[in-house]
């Protein structure tokens, strides 16, 4: 059996850095990642991109249960701290509305320079090693694949991610593992996700954008909204004013099943009611045929699936359609399509400056496993390099 003081669980951005920050240290670590090469999801991010994280990274940015955490982590590796870690590595970087892209605008270039530090380590990396449990034995631990391969070690790391993008390898399989080890789980649910939404005007407008702003409403209650573009699609809508809401709702839905939640969307968010009525009053009395009623406020074909708006003369009824058209939310898209995990392991359960686990000695966490989620915006990927280093650093 071979051994090692470190193993990392999960060759994603969480545990690329971990395992550098233990190899800096002089420990002997490996890398075990379920699929066939390192960091598949990291290409993925950003839409290839890769938004490594953002200026503005604090712990308001976070879900309300992990700010303790994400601030005690933040203050021992935080922005200036990851942003010098990238720029020793040779990588180069932008900032753009806050958010920060390395120079080359890919991801391969940010997966490539962490490599070339795996490599400079000599830090060994065992892929297609899917773990199916975590053993202890005389102070050791074993750490065991499908494939009936096995690790010995003194520490574990484990950064398997959470559900979002199975077919990159987070499939959430490490929760049973946490679970065995004595850990709860939050419940996951997708979060940054398209919402399903039978309503007619979305499949007449499917494929259609425009900018919006969107409000989410649980239960009567008005709890967030955002701007940004807004996507109609077949079965429901998407875009970015619509993923920014999507955590909250998809909590109401997939965690605690509540039935009454909508979204408002104001499609003409760049004019007041008032200017409005006032020119689609004037329209009006200018005879223009419903189809032709909202040329030049929106795209063409709103004006042919609203016409029947103008079936009436009470502009006041048609302003308040279209600046607060109500959806009903009877569903989010799965994991394939989601950005973001919403849950994991209880961050109650984790020592707030080591990331080690409260119950079982030398076992450590970090990344999307945990119960730790950020806006978009390059706030998870920031969470991911600030505590595999973190945890890599014991």
């Amino acid at each position: 059996m071979r051994k090692y003081s470190t193993v990392v669980i999960g060759g994603g951005a969480a545990g690329i850095c971990a395992a550098i920050a233990q190899g800096r240290r002089g420990e002997s670590v490996i890398i075990c990642e379920k699929m066939p090469q390192l960091g598949k999801k990291l290409l993925a991010s950003g839409d290839g991109r890769c938004n490594l994280l953002n200026n503005k990274m604090d712990e308001s940015n976070y879900n309300p249960a992990a700010r303790d955490l994400v601030k005690s982590i933040f203050n021992r590796f935080g922005k200036s701290e990851i942003l010098d870690f990238f720029k020793g590595l040779g990588l180069e970087v932008y900032s753009k509305e806050d958010r920060i892209f390395p120079i080359t605008n890919q991801a391969a270039s940010v997966l490539k320079v962490l490599e070339m530090e795996l490599q400079r380590l000599s830090i060994p990396i065992e892929l297609n090693f899917d773990c199916s449990s975590v053993s202890f034995s005389q102070g050791n631990i074993i750490v065991s694949s499908k494939s009936d391969r096995m690790i010995e070690c003194h520490k574990i790391i484990m950064t398997g991610g959470g559900r979002t993008y199975p077919a990159f390898g987070s499939d959430g399989s490490l929760y049973t593992t946490a679970k065995l080890l004595g850990h709860s789980i939050i419940e996951p649910v997708p979060a940054a996700v398209p919402l399903v939404i039978q309503d007619n005007l979305c499949q007449i407008l499917q494929g259609q954008k425009i900018f919006a702003t969107s409000k989410s409403i649980i239960q009567g209650k008005e709890e967030s909204q955002a701007k940004g573009e807004l996507l109609f699609t077949k079965y429901g809508l998407s875009g970015t004013c619509i993923l920014d809401i999507s955590e909250e709702l998809s909590i109401a839905l997939n965690r605690h099943h509540k039935k009454e939640i909508f979204v408002s969307i104001d499609m003409v968010p760049f004019m007041g009611k008032e200017p409005l009525q006032i020119e689609l009053a004037r329209r009006l009395k200018s005879k223009l045929p419903a189809e032709e009623m909202l040329v030049g406020i929106l795209p063409n074909k709103f004006s042919v699936a609203l016409k029947n708006l103008f079936r009436e003369e009470d502009t006041e009824v048609t302003v308040n359609a279209l600046k607060n058209r109500l959806f009903k939310v009877t569903g989010t898209r799965g994991w394939n399509e989601a950005e973001f995990t919403c849950g994991g392991i209880n961050v109650d359960e984790v020592k707030p400056d080591t990331l080690e686990s409260k119950f079982k000695e030398n076992v450590y966490f970090a990344g999307e496993i945990l119960d730790v989620n950020g806006k978009r915006g390059g706030f998870n990927l920031g969470w991911a390099w600030a505590s595999g280093f973190i945890a890599g650093s014991i």
